[in-house]
């Protein structure tokens, strides 16, 4: 079984701590970064973490084109 990586984007203040936990965090202050690192995620990702703010610049996260294998969940408001 293969398992992947976590990763979180949003604004440094919302997503900066997960990097204790292990977790890629890929800043992103306004919506086109918040695209831009939606976009060049690895494959390797098997768990997308977004700040309110990036599930929004996505679209919603349910509508956002995804990585095949990502599970993606939104952080609390």
């Amino acid at each position: 079984m293969t398992v992947g990586t976590v990763a979180a984007i949003g604004t440094w203040t919302e997503v900066s701590g997960l990097a204790l936990a292990g977790v890629d965090v890929l800043v992103a202050e306004d919506p086109d970064a918040v695209r831009d690192a939606w976009r060049t995620l690895p494959g390797t990702v098997g768990l997308v973490i977004l700040t309110v703010e990036a599930a929004e610049a996505l679209g919603g996260a349910d509508t956002a084109p995804a990585p095949a294998r990502a599970l993606t969940v939104v952080m609390p408001g």
